[in-house]
């Protein structure tokens, strides 16, 4: 019986306790508590290494030239109506995170019993790292304000923390929703995303008896969101734009004319120079709208993740393992990018990383019915397939299909994409 089918009952537990207490980024502290009992557990002279409030990094470490990254996210989202969702926080596990730390603490347990992680020619960092989801954003920044943290997403600042400047390349997973059966997914990009703040600025008075005083910071946005769906019409297709505007902030009464309306939206998109060219466009739909309603806007620009582009070299290593196996039947590689983020993207910017997609569950990503179906598949086999990649390139990593950018590489080209995203007045 191999290791996965006799720890199989063990992950159940854990996979189902971890859906059960679903958490918010750099909030995630019921999860690594499992995480730290599991290690201690199977090693428990270990050290395990911490950042960023929750995130955590475990090294098996011979001695070798390479080293590579095993990433798990620890995060939730926040679906309030999800059937599992905390009815506190509202967070959810309806992206599959909670599998993706089952699948690091099967494949933690498998190499280190009986040292097995000392046959491969590469080290080991098992790295469970916190806030993933770009989502509550309000705590996130008090913690910045606090100097708590500097990036709202967890890879990033564990990047910022030299989490990862001793790794050579990293392997993430990720499930597909929707997709019950057993299919393992190779070289799908992700897009990009900033985040814009708009804030109009009107004049208040009494909607009744003097609304003729008034500016109206409410008319400008709808006149903004309007501005937006027309602009649509010209915005490329083939780069996988989206923006999504939503009023997050606003002083409003029936009887008062309103006074401060905030519209916040993503602009996403999988190509970084295009993405400068649609956010001037917005601030120029923006700027308008409040020109010819008589008012002001204040235009923030906030970085979000960068577009993740796949490492094809090591997802051939993916390839070559799915080929030589018999036990999952299906297989996707044709994809191309699809419009959703992550900060994986990031990681991937400064060394080369791959995301490999599982089946094994029903219901819409993000949405408030997605729920693992097939627990044998995502608990047991998929591990045991990942095992099977780790075998294919023990001896055939050739370093020259490597590289690496620094911290401040990134930082400065983060930078370079914002450049003017402080706070504009018109």
């Amino acid at each position: 019986m191999s290791y996965f089918e006799r720890n199989f009952a063990k992950m159940q537990d854990i996979a189902a306790d971890l859906f059960a207490h679903p958490e918010l980024g750099y909030k995630e502290f019921y999860t690594k508590s499992r995480v730290e009992d599991f290690i201690h557990d199977v090693t428990p002279e270990t050290e395990i290494h911490y950042f960023s409030t929750t995130g955590m990094r475990v090294n098996l470490n011979t001695g070798q030239k390479m080293t590579l990254a095993f990433v798990a996210e620890l995060d939730a989202v926040k679906v309030p109506g999800h059937f599992q969702a905390d009815p506190e926080t509202g967070a959810a596990h309806a992206c599959g995170h909670f599998t993706q730390v089952t699948t690091a603490l099967s494949l933690y347990g498998y190499l280190t019993e009986d040292k097995r992680y000392q046959y491969y020619d590469f080290n080991f960092a098992f790295i469970f790292v916190p806030a993933e989801e770009f989502i509550d954003l309000e705590y996130r920044q008090s913690l910045i304000d606090e100097g708590v943290i500097t990036y709202m997403g967890g890879k990033p600042e564990a990047m910022k923390l030299g989490v990862f400047d001793d790794v050579d390349f990293a392997m993430c997973v990720h499930t597909i929703g929707g997709a019950e059966e057993k299919l393992v997914e190779i070289n799908c990009d992700l897009a990009g995303f900033l985040y814009k703040h708009y804030r109009f600025e009107g004049k208040a008075s009494h909607a009744g008896w003097d609304p003729f005083s008034g500016v109206n910071a409410y008319s400008m946005s709808t006149l903004f969101n309007t501005g937006l769906g027309l602009m649509r019409q010209q915005l490329r297709e083939d780069v996988y734009v989206r923006i999504n505007p939503v009023i997050d902030h606003g002083n409003f009464s029936t009887n008062v004319i309103p006074d401060e309306v905030q519209v916040g939206s993503d602009l996403r998109t999988v190509d970084v120079e295009y993405m400068k060219v649609v956010a001037e466009r917005m601030d120029k739909v923006a700027k308008g709208a409040a020109y010819a309603l008589e008012g002001k806007v204040q235009i923030q620009t906030q970085m979000g993740y960068l577009p993740f582009v796949q490492a094809r070299y090591l997802s051939n290593f993916v390839r070559e393992a799915f080929q030589a196996q018999d036990t999952i039947p299906h297989w996707l590689e044709d994809r191309g990018a699809v419009a959703a983020a992550g900060d994986i993207g990031d990681l991937s910017y400064m060394i080369p990383s791959i995301q490999i997609s599982y089946g094994g569950f029903t219901g819409t990503i993000h949405g408030n019915d997605l729920r693992m179906v097939d627990e044998p598949f995502v608990l047991q086999e998929f591990p045991e397939f990942l095992v099977s990649v780790l075998d294919q390139m023990n001896g055939r990593i050739d370093p020259d299909q490597l590289y690496r950018r620094s911290y401040d590489d990134y930082a400065t080209y983060i930078q370079s994409i914002v450049h003017e995203g402080e706070t504009h007045e018109e």
